[in-house]
């Protein structure tokens, strides 16, 4: 009895990475055709600035999001509450610069605090109370853009300008290295959950809640902990990207922040390769899926599409990806294309 040598072309096309590294690449492709400018990179007083660049910057919220939602959704999961939560952030850290005389160290972690509470409240609803991840996140989806708007009286509360509102400004303004500071965030972000995750057990204990819970407490793992804890990280990724987004526009504006920020989280894990159902995730493709996304967003913008329509297009790229993904739909493919 011989066993086949694996085929090193099937093994790559069935990795998850494979299709959403080749939707990008072959966006990238097509940018370089049609809009060659696309790939200008120039440098102005030490910063880069290019559309490219502008990617990395715009989808630094998306994938900070997508890695909080990875984990959520590996446990079998779901939260729709993150942009609920990053209005609840940012209109804590507003709150504290104008309010108060507590330095940017202070309100940092104030307004991080607060986030992963909200994330914390999700997880004892749904690992403690017994409730469905989709209406216990639904609860605070609701519930926590009125408390965002009842801490800031329904109003935007612009920033002064002051020592303590120029040094918030650098988070979303800012720049390292040349490149727009919310880039360094989310790629240290990244690599620090990536080292948590991949070496040491988390990860294999967070995988194993999601593909079997009963299987999982029985061989001694606390899936509740588990749980909660994914959830919280989750609420605390959404409080960074609160306080980015509201340092880009120097103002907490708890009616348009965050808003479907959880659905491209959502698109962005699922079109990265992490099932919906739980189980082996995978967090660099949720960086890959939200670069998609964004790439995709950033190149119809670029033809002159409205705002109102982009999302049909995107929705057509996640629906292919995705089917592209199942194995089910490629050898039903495979048997068309053979008869």
């Amino acid at each position: 009895m011989t066993i086949d040598p694996p085929n090193p072309i099937r093994r790559i096309t069935t990795s998850p990475l494979f299709w959403p590294l080749l939707g990008l690449v072959l966006l990238l492709i097509f940018n370089a055709i049609f809009t060659p400018s696309f790939f200008n990179l120039e440098i102005r007083d030490g910063h880069l600035y290019g559309s490219m660049v502008d990617v990395l910057n715009r989808g630094s919220i998306g994938i900070i999001i997508a890695i909080g939602m990875t984990l959520v959704i590996a446990t079998g999961g779901v939260d729709l509450s993150v942009g609920s939560i990053m209005a609840i952030s940012g209109a804590v850290a507003a709150l504290m610069l104008t309010e108060s005389n507590v330095s940017l160290w202070g309100v940092i972690p104030c307004a991080l605090l607060a986030a992963t509470i909200a994330g914390l409240l999700n997880g004892l609803l749904v690992a403690v109370v017994g409730i469905q991840p989709v209406v216990a996140t639904l609860i605070l989806m609701v519930c926590g853009r009125g408390i965002a708007r009842f801490l800031t009286g329904e109003k935007v509360i612009a920033l002064v300008d002051d020592h303590f509102s120029a040094a918030f400004d650098y988070l979303g303004n800012g720049h390292f290295l040349g490149m727009p500071f919310p880039v360094t965030i989310f790629v240290l972000l990244v690599l620090a959950t990536l080292v948590v995750v991949r070496k040491t057990v988390l990860g294999l204990f967070i995988e194993s809640v999601g593909s079997n819970e009963v299987a999982s407490r029985a061989v001694g793992i606390q899936a509740r902990t588990i749980k909660i804890g994914v959830y919280a990280f989750c609420g605390f990724c959404a409080g960074i990207a609160g306080l980015i987004d509201a340092s880009n526009i120097n103002a907490a504006d708890t009616v348009n922040a965050g808003v479907f920020t959880e659905l491209d989280a959502i698109f962005a894990v699922v079109v990265g390769g992490t099932a919906l159902t739980g189980g082996r995730f995978t967090l660099v493709g949720s960086v890959v899926g939200a670069l998609l996304l964004q790439t995709l967003l950033t190149t119809l913008y670029t033809f002159g599409f409205a705002s109102d329509t982009a999302p049909v297009p995107k929705a057509i790229v996640i629906v292919g990806v995705c089917l592209l993904q199942s194995d089910a739909f490629r050898q039903k493919f495979r048997r068309r294309s053979a008869a």
